[in-house]
């Protein structure tokens, strides 16, 4: 599937540091590496067709109204942080942005549905012969 990548303006998306969870010795209630990011899809300069999908799609990380919240606090440093969260952020829109392909029916060929008839044939003779004998 072909990759689709959009740039986003860095007035979009909103990018906040907050302390992270977790274990983290002396340092972990001093700084604050974890990031916060928001992306409200509505105001973003993503073409409607993208912002439909991405409204519609079932992900936990999108709000009711249709703000992307995604929370990285893998890294130690502030740095880390926010390029996890904005690579997540363009993983989500890269998996909308490219429409699936459409499956066409087809028909079943001749000779699949004479071999399944058959077999179906074969085994319905097989079983009416297990059944009593009748003198």
């Amino acid at each position: 599937m072909m990759s689709v990548r959009f740039t986003l303006p860095d007035n979009e998306v909103e990018i906040t540091a907050t302390r992270a969870q977790g274990a983290g010795g002396q340092n972990v209630n001093k700084v604050a590496n974890a990031v916060h990011l928001r992306f409200d899809i509505q105001a973003s300069s993503l073409p409607e067709a993208v912002k439909q999908r991405l409204l519609a799609l079932g992900d936990q990380r999108i709000s009711k109204d249709g703000v992307v919240i995604i929370k990285a606090q893998e890294y130690r440093s502030l740095e880390g942080n926010r390029r996890e969260a904005l690579r997540r952020l363009h993983e989500l829109i890269d998996s909308v942005a490219v429409l699936p392909k459409k499956r066409r029916p087809t028909q079943p060929t001749r000779t699949s549905v004479k071999k399944r008839l058959d077999s179906k044939t074969r085994r319905a003779t097989i079983k009416a012969g297990r059944g009593k004998v009748s003198e």
